[in-house]
């Protein structure tokens, strides 16, 4: 018997995406009724519908390839899937506030509060509440971020990805264009916009699993990003 807890944002019109970055709208491209020719119906029923969004929507991955240019040829459809079915586990870190650093200390403190190590191909999820505090507010695009001391740390542990809540990894301005390189130089990747971290705390490891779409030359994707118990 397995529990598996959804870690992902809802996708629809109009929600909230990182700046300058193109606008989410799904709209009905065919109806049922035109379909099957129905030119006397009260209601229109989808079919189909079209979406229009960015490869960087909801909860999402990073592909290698939008780390820096020099990476350009590692693109979404070219990283391993192995990298997205790994074992993971989340460690809470919600005493960050709005615009803090997450430092190595930090993270080293959690690993001890959770009793768990890091080991090679893990893929360590960092909670910080900021969904809950944030989401539809002035504030979503301030979150806590990872330091670029702190992520040089967790890449030289060989871990897959990291995932964050917000919708940068570092804190902007900051941290975050430098957070960036450093996973493209030691070749790992993270996930933004995780939701429901907090159901994951002190629950150890799970399997974790957030496939992305094969899209071709891909700067990264949309993933349904789940934690997965075997009870």
């Amino acid at each position: 018997m397995t529990e598996i807890i959804d870690l992902s944002q809802e996708i629809y019109s109009g929600m909230p995406v990182f700046s300058r970055l193109p606008e989410v709208k799904i709209t009905m491209h065919i109806s049922h009724e035109e379909w099957d020719g129905i030119t006397d119906s009260a209601i229109e029923t989808p079919s189909v519908n079209k979406l229009e969004l960015g490869e960087h929507t909801g909860t999402h991955v990073d592909a290698l390839n939008h780390m820096a240019p020099e990476y350009r040829e590692q693109s979404i459809d070219t990283m391993p899937l192995e990298m997205f079915y790994t074992e993971g586990f989340c460690l809470d870190l919600s005493d960050k506030a709005f615009g803090e650093l997450i430092e190595i200390v930090d993270l080293e403190k959690a690993l001890a509060k959770a009793n768990l190590k890091i080991k090679a191909g893990d893929t360590v999820l960092l909670y910080t509440d900021h969904y809950r505090r944030a989401f539809g507010t002035e504030n979503w695009g301030n979150g806590p971020g990872i330091s670029a001391s702190a992520v040089r740390w967790l890449g030289e542990q060989k871990i897959s990805a990291f995932g964050v809540e917000t919708m940068n990894p570092g804190v902007r301005k900051i941290s975050n264009k430098e957070v960036h390189h450093i996973c493209g130089e030691l070749g790992f990747t993270h996930y933004e916009n995780m939701i429901n971290l907090y159901q994951l705390l002190g629950r150890g490891r799970f399997r974790f699993i957030a496939l992305p779409l094969k899209i071709r030359g891909g700067t990264g994707s949309p993933v349904r990003a789940v934690a997965v118990f075997d009870l």
